[in-house]
């Protein structure tokens, strides 16, 4: 039997309409879901090139990551990527033969999202260093959205101090004019950076974007609507990863995180976490709660998770930063 989601039609029995006649879509209905042991399956390479000292270096704190890993969720996922890469620049080559123009280099763009302590950034520096490996003569560069946040003192001057990460705290109209010169194939393009140290931009210590033939962009924002409306960060996105899990788990990692910045403070008066870090632990981690309860979850739950469907691919993640399933959208 054929089935009708792999040539895009809408299976009417995932149709469902509430008592008001509003139509509510299974928001599944556009992804092909995968457990680990089948997505394995779909390239079962054994040589990984790295080891498990080499991973230790790009985790994040309270990140988890191992050589099964690579070797059942990325390597398969890096494979899929070469694939869609070959697919993108054989397009611009096509397009530049039919409007009779030069070869334009045009870098492949992936965006990551999820919520904050998910192991987006451990992710994405995975993905930069496989694909170093696997294309040795392109140049693959990772950026992450937090450097376009306000500055504290700005978010003070507004009043949204206490709204930091929420999409009105991100100056998305500088991140959007980013991405539209790295995409027109500006020489060196700059981004601003971010210090989970001092929980601030660092104005002075930017990053130079220099002509990369893949960029990755990793951030809580990267599939969001900003609020002018018009254009999706994703609009410039070639390439697409949400990284899932329950939020229940993810308050756990956020927690451990949080002692683990703790510890790393203690020695360190221009830490922004130095304060805790000297006073009541329990109060500590009370404040820290109180922050997911009152910032990250809502903002999870109401700004993050609801754009998870314009993921190309979901990586979900299981207890102890396993990914247990992948969802790959059909188109």
């Amino acid at each position: 039997m054929v089935s009708p989601a792999k040539y895009g039609i809408i299976d009417s029995n995932r149709l469902h309409f509430d008592d008001k006649g509003i139509l509510n879509m299974d928001e599944w209905m556009n992804y092909e879901q995968f457990d680990r042991q089948t997505w394995h399956s779909f390239f079962p390479a054994d040589s990984v090139h790295l080891n498990q000292e080499n991973l230790d270096e790009i985790k994040s704190l309270n990140d988890r990551i191992s050589i099964e890993d690579v070797q059942d969720v990325y390597l398969p996922l890096i494979k899929l990527l070469q694939l869609h890469y070959q697919n993108f620049l054989s397009w611009q080559m096509q397009k530049s033969t039919f409007l009779r123009q030069p070869v334009r280099r045009v870098p492949y763009i992936i965006g990551i999202a999820g919520s904050v302590a998910v192991g987006k950034s451990t992710i994405a520096r995975l993905l930069s260093i496989l694909l170093n490996k696997l294309l040795p003569d392109k140049r693959v560069e990772l950026m992450t959205t937090d450097g376009f946040l306000f500055p504290n003192a700005e978010l003070k001057r507004r009043g949204i101090m206490d709204r930091k990460g929420f999409p009105e705290s991100y100056d998305m109209e500088k991140l959007l004019k980013f991405l539209n010169d790295v995409k027109a194939g500006e020489p060196v393009v700059t981004a601003p950076t971010y210090s989970h140290q001092v929980y601030d931009v660092q104005p002075d210590k930017p990053l130079m974007i220099d002509h990369p033939d893949i960029l990755i962009v990793e951030g809580i924002n990267t599939l969001q609507l900003p609020t002018n409306q018009r254009l999706y960060v994703s609009d410039y996105f070639d390439w697409s990863i949400y990284v899932d899990a329950d939020p229940e788990l993810i308050e756990c990692w956020y927690l451990q995180r949080f002692g683990l910045l703790l510890k790393t403070a203690f020695t360190d008066p221009s830490n922004y976490y130095y304060p805790y870090s000297q006073g009541d632990q329990d109060e500590a981690f009370a404040m820290a709660r109180d922050v997911w309860e009152k910032v990250d979850l809502p903002n999870l739950t109401d700004f993050i998770l609801p754009t998870k469907t314009r993921a190309n691919l979901i990586l979900h993640k299981t207890h102890g930063h396993v990914v247990d399933r992948l969802y790959l959208r059909h188109d």
